[in-house]
């Protein structure tokens, strides 16, 4: 497998500057997950690493050598799209092998890679059908075997199951979870969708604007978000961020008042910040519970009810809703008086250019 390293990497099209600077280390056998909103550039970026986009500036590395100028067919990757782009006309194992048949590689050889891979990947028993005759999952299973009897250095994934159904997208990502750890591979991959990333990641690209906003595992990311868009991308349901203005600052942390005058010392360091200056409260739907003599207080305006879960949006001014998630079988009734209480520690302040607060005692 592989190491990967950008550096200082842009992309532009003309006068638009898509991919604004990259720097990025991607180390052996890690599985990295680039998230963001469309049109943030995750898709860009991977085509560059691909090969499939040219660098406009900076440095891409694999394994140490400079790789902008190295043709995509060189460069030992292997790419899986979001279409699963199959010969209809060919077998499942005539797809498989077809790019060993390019590069000339012997039959005996291209069988025996493409029967290891579909032992792998739970597809012996389909390799005599074409592709019309496969579900949707199979398909990406034979995209993704086709990648495989390559042998490549480092996998390559653009949203490759968002074309599945809800319940086939699970199953799918169970299964590259298990591939990644069988094959010890270096995988880079692209979703917008963060239960994707934060279910298969070692680590976690959040990309917005042709930028990277932070980088870490994806318990870092969401206990210990960078800024207000990690906090908000992050986490589903996501994070309540509401204005809060500071009323003091000491050794225990920086204290705010709450709409309907309580206070709440959060414990991280001011940084900077005094009595008076305007933040942002972050609080996870998770932590907020109903409590009498909490220091929100509201109505249940929505219950979404999951079955395991159900999830209150609860009014606590006319412009404020905070997001609760409870337990499924939680009885709070509607359109009636509730309080909320939430533990500080568990609380995020966010200056209102974006960045967070440091959490009292973190490096």
């Amino acid at each position: 497998m592989a190491e990967l390293k950008l550096r200082g990497v842009r992309k532009s099209y003309g006068s638009a500057e898509i991919i604004k600077g990259i720097d990025l280390d991607v180390a052996d056998r890690e599985f990295v997950v680039f998230v963001g909103p469309s049109g943030c550039g995750k898709s860009t970026l991977l085509r560059m690493i691909a090969g499939l986009e040219k660098i406009t500036a900076g440095d891409l590395t694999i394994d140490g050598a400079r790789a902008n100028d190295i043709d995509p067919s060189e460069r030992g990757l292997a790419m899986v799209f979001q279409s699963y782009a199959l010969y209809p006309h060919m077998s499942v194992a005539g797809n498989m092998g077809f790019a060993l048949k390019i590069a000339g590689v012997p039959a005996a050889e291209r069988e025996r890679k493409v029967k290891e891979a579909a032992d792998v990947l739970q597809l012996a028993h389909l390799l005599d059908r074409r592709p019309k005759a496969l579900s949707g999952g199979q398909r990406q299973r034979v995209a993704i075997g086709r990648a495989i009897v390559r042998n490549p250095k480092v996998f390559l994934f653009d949203e490759p199951l968002s074309n599945l159904d809800a319940a086939l997208r699970v199953s799918m990502r169970l299964e590259l979870m298990r591939l990644h750890e069988q094959l010890q591979a270096t995988m880079i991959y692209v979703t917008h969708d963060q239960i994707e990333a934060m279910t298969m990641a070692d680590n976690i690209v959040v990309l917005n604007g042709g930028t990277i906003e932070q980088v870490g595992s994806p318990l870092d990311l969401y206990n210990r978000p960078a800024n207000i868009f990690v906090a908000g991308f992050i986490g589903s349901p996501k994070m309540n961020l509401i204005k809060v203005k500071v009323t003091s600052t000491g050794a225990d942390g920086v204290g705010v008042g709450l709409p309907g005058g309580k206070t709440l010392t959060v414990p991280v360091e001011a940084g900077g910040t005094k009595a008076g200056d305007e933040l942002l409260l972050g609080m996870r739907p998770e932590h907020l519970k109903v409590a009498s003599g909490g220091p929100f207080k509201g109505q249940a305006a929505l219950a979404e009810r999951l079955g395991s879960l159900t999830i209150f949006h609860v009014e606590t001014a006319p412009d404020v809703t905070l997001v609760v998630q409870a337990e499924g079988g939680d009885a709070t009734p509607l359109h009636t008086s509730i309080a909320l209480d939430i533990a500080p520690s568990t609380c995020h302040l966010f200056r209102p250019q974006g960045p967070a607060l440091r959490p009292l005692g973190t490096a």
